[in-house]
């Protein structure tokens, strides 16, 4: 087991080094309506480092690159994630392909996803540290 002070130092060097494709998601997120919700950037929750994460709806956004198609990296992604979803977690997975393709269609996933409806109304989401 890595120990929080690696993971927070491996995470801050993570939201120093973005990619491309993180820094136009970060700036759709920022733009969403969410309304007092929040989402952090290459944030440590266990063992891992994730990419996007909302504490009030304990949801996880993963990007993926054209190096997640790999066996090794696929078979540790998988099981990553179902670590994650053992823990509470719910992961959504997009490909890097689709941030620059369509922004719009995956910033609507995430509303989705965070409301149940795209015509649903932003309320505050409130975030419970579990203790």
């Amino acid at each position: 087991m890595v120990s929080a002070s690696i993971l927070r130092a491996a995470a801050k060097k993570l939201r120093a080094d973005t990619t491309p494709h993180e820094r136009i998601l970060w700036r759709g997120l920022r733009e969403l309506p969410t309304d007092g919700t929040h989402f952090r950037r290459q944030a440590a929750i266990g063992p891992y480092v994730v990419d996007f994460f909302c504490p009030a709806k304990r949801m996880i956004i993963e990007l993926d690159g054209g190096h997640h198609n790999d066996d090794d990296t696929a078979l540790r992604d998988r099981e990553r994630q179902q670590w994650l979803e053992n823990e509470g977690y719910r992961v959504i997975r997009f490909w890097n392909s689709e941030i620059t393709a369509d922004l719009s269609a995956v910033l609507e996933r995430i509303y989705v996803e965070l409301y149940g409806t795209r015509e649903a109304e932003a309320v505050p989401l409130r975030h419970h540290r579990r203790r």
